[in-house]
């Protein structure tokens, strides 16, 4: 991914619900909010409705804690017929600090689909002059 940041996709702070047993933000949180980014960026190229159908690969760097802000980034990686793969990057900034810490970062597949849930092919790319 770029190191010329742009504006991340999804940028949250986690709570105290958000905690695993060792005073974490839980696995599962993360993951989820790398599903929304990488979904809302998914269906922009699809121009649709897309649907999660494999997290193909998925590192956890270091912890992120309660209170930290919470930037998610992505770009697309391929386009197929039907299906948009997605990398995504999570970055922290912790409380009190200024520097961008990379805390997990995936690679996100997902599919077009139609009205009926039905797999559909992802509408032409428009290429940048």
């Amino acid at each position: 991914m770029s190191e010329n940041r742009r504006d991340p996709i999804v940028r949250t702070v986690p709570q105290p619900a958000d905690m695993n047993g060792n005073g974490d933000i839980f696995g599962g949180w993360v993951l989820s909010q790398m599903d929304i980014a990488g979904g809302t960026l998914a269906a922009r190229v699809a121009k649709g409705r897309v649907a999660t159908v494999a997290i193909t690969a998925m590192n956890f760097v270091q912890p992120i804690k309660v209170g930290d802000m919470v930037s998610i980034y992505g770009e697309v990686v391929k386009v197929g017929r039907t299906s948009i793969t997605i990398a995504l990057e999570t970055m922290v900034q912790r409380r009190h600090e200024q520097v961008d810490i990379r805390v997990t970062h995936g690679t996100y597949v997902f599919v077009a689909i139609d009205d009926h849930g039905k797999p559909r092919p992802v509408p032409p790319q428009e290429v940048a002059a």
